[in-house]
């Protein structure tokens, strides 16, 4: 079984003239940002925002304000089964993967990969199989087994020797916090990820999937923004990354954050000790970004029927019997 499939890595580069390729999942943010008659203007806007954040929080030796620039790459993972036949190569996931330029001295340095994680086997997992469970009042039912293929085939993702040949280090993975849960502040505050929030009651059901993928979380507030961000990790996220690379992670997905999730992280106060996030916030600030929130929702439910279509139904046999010998992730 541990030849059944391997897996194959391919870039592209995410800048203003940037187009989603044709197996790009279209409910990935940045293939949203570039669709419709101002998409360049999109883009260009976009990572000016993302280069304007890293500036401000990378402020020391750099008095303009303008010493570093973000250079982002698509990495996208293909899952190969080594069996003949139909659907023998399915798109498994896109990140992010951040270049920080120093201007100054024209030094490169590797960023931190995982931004704006986005999966299609997610997509079949929360927009099919969740919803097909059913559930009432309390919320979905959730389904035995819920999220231990994806699991199990994102850590497997992480041990293979493509993953391993390309990034030294383990993904962080940081989205927004949850609008279901409430966060309180901490003493704790971090020189660069700033003061730490802590989640109240049980975990949501998006960070008991994380955790199958062997990621656990933390939640913070940079100097400078005005909602937490959840920053889903293996490891030390304190320790194992630099200040920069932290810098990165933080700059590319608060912008991204502020442009689809503006009622959160674009709102026009920051978020007090005991914060509740809500998408219903009125007083924000919209960006001039164009970003179509309701399609990617509708997308999902159609991407994960794709999935179960080309990977779910004709690799089922393979798929159970696989992880069934596979090793459970550890969070």
């Amino acid at each position: 079984m541990a030849d059944a499939f391997a897996f194959s890595i391919s870039t592209t580069r995410f800048d203003e003239d940037y187009s989603p390729s044709e197996d790009s999942r279209i409910t990935t943010n940045f293939a949203n940002l570039a669709q419709g008659e101002h998409r360049r203007q999109n883009l260009r806007n976009a990572l000016m925002m993302i280069d304007r954040r890293f500036n401000d929080l990378a402020d020391w030796d750099n008095p303009d304000g303008d010493r570093y620039t973000v250079e982002l790459d698509i990495v996208s993972a293909h899952l190969d089964f080594a069996a003949e036949g139909g659907d023998r190569t399915f798109p498994l996931l896109e990140v992010l993967d951040i270049q920080i330029v120093d201007r100054q001295t024209g030094t490169r340095r590797h960023g931190i990969v995982g931004n704006n994680f986005s999966s299609y086997v997610r997509d079949y997992d929360f927009s099919v199989l969740l919803p097909a469970a059913g559930g009432g009042a309390a919320g979905p039912a959730v389904p035995d087994g819920f999220g231990d293929l994806h699991g199990k085939l994102f850590q497997h993702f992480l041990d293979s020797d493509a993953y391993r040949e390309r990034f030294p280090q383990s993904p962080v993975v940081c989205i927004s916090v949850s609008t279901s849960r409430t966060y309180r502040r901490s003493a704790n505050r971090h020189p660069i990820l700033g003061v730490e929030y802590l989640q109240d009651g049980a975990s949501a059901l998006t960070d008991e999937y994380f955790g199958k993928m062997g990621l656990r979380a933390r939640y913070f507030m940079p100097r400078g923004s005005v909602a937490p961000l959840a920053f889903y990790f293996r490891g030390d996220l304190l320790n194992d990354y630099t200040d920069l690379q932290l810098i990165g992670t933080i700059s590319t997905m608060e912008t991204f954050q502020k442009i689809y999730r503006p009622e959160i992280y674009n709102a026009n106060s920051a978020a007090p000790a005991v914060y509740r996030p809500s998408l219903g916030e009125e007083d924000c600030s919209r960006t001039e970004i164009a970003y179509d929130r309701e399609e990617r929702s509708r997308l999902a439910s159609t991407q994960g029927k794709y999935t179960e279509e080309h990977f779910i139904t004709p690799h089922r046999d393979l798929l159970e019997q696989w992880a069934g010998n596979a090793p459970a992730p550890v969070a």
